[in-house]
């Protein structure tokens, strides 16, 4: 399964991502979890006790220009678009509770230089872990889908919109759904975050029609304090754990999990 999250900032794709990684792994899938959201907190939400210490890919200039054929903090007008990332996962990745991570880091924008070669060493990342990985993917992104084009769209077997009841985060999600077409990605759902009742339900439903809704968290201020406190997220809430577990159960039927016990998927 390759899932691709997505949503306004402060909606709660991390924590959708947090939390799910752990209920597929504790359901035995080798799960690698790619942080692709500029603030980089997926680390954190994990429980790896110096999250401030892991160093994004886009960061790593030494290697950027050694697989894209530039000069470290230098300008190049020539580098090379297709970079060797094959030995990247297990050189890079940081594990722990069994959990592996991966930090992509900032992308370049506009006058900055979108098509550079930090871009590009992500971009070949990114289409590796989707195209050619044997494990499950998630893969937390910022408010768009700026890591995803149309040679991976096919890859995703399902993007999540994750909103709250709110005006700003409706038209975020829309936006995406108009990208994530465009580009041929035809797999999405919704996830309402932070319901207090019912009528958030509906709203949110009603806000977005002919989308898939496969749950509704609620709204818990023990997930607020662990975050601030620095503690687990997977055991900060029960009903939030919960409602994340039946999220699973409805992005994997038990058909599916039957066929994929004898999986590579599978530790």
């Amino acid at each position: 399964m390759k899932i691709a999250i997505s949503g306004k900032g402060g909606v709660g794709k991390t924590l959708l991502a947090s939390l799910l990684s752990k209920v597929l792994f504790e359901d035995g899938y080798s799960v690698l979890a790619i942080d692709a959201d500029p603030d980089t907190n997926l680390a954190a939400s994990l429980g790896f006790p110096h999250p401030e210490k892991i160093i994004p890919i886009s960061e790593m200039k030494d290697l950027i220009a050694e697989r894209t054929k530039t000069q470290p903090g230098k300008a190049g007008i020539y580098f090379k678009l297709n970079p060797k990332v094959d030995d990247l996962p297990e050189k890079y990745w940081q594990e722990t509770g069994g959990v592996k991570l991966m930090v992509m880091g900032r992308t370049k924008r506009g006058g900055s230089g979108c098509y550079c070669p930090e871009n590009v060493l992500l971009k070949a990342l990114i289409s590796h872990l989707l195209l050619s990985r044997n494990e499950v993917i998630i893969l937390d992104m910022e408010a768009g889908i700026e890591h995803l084009g149309r040679a991976t769209a096919g890859a995703v077997d399902k993007l999540i919109m994750v909103v709250e009841p709110g005006r700003r985060s409706i038209e975020t999600a829309r936006t995406i759904n108009g990208l994530a077409r465009d580009i041929g990605l035809h797999h999405m759902a919704v996830v309402g975050n932070k319901v207090r009742s019912q009528p958030d339900r509906e709203f949110l439903i009603s806000s977005l029609p002919g989308l898939e809704f496969i749950g509704f968290i609620p709204y818990d201020p023990a997930i607020v304090a662990a975050d601030q406190t620095g503690l687990s997220l997977f055991d900060a809430s029960q009903p939030v754990t919960d409602e994340v577990k039946n999220i699973y159960r409805r992005l994997v039927p038990m058909e599916q999990k039957q066929t994929a016990e004898s999986s590579p998927l599978k530790k």
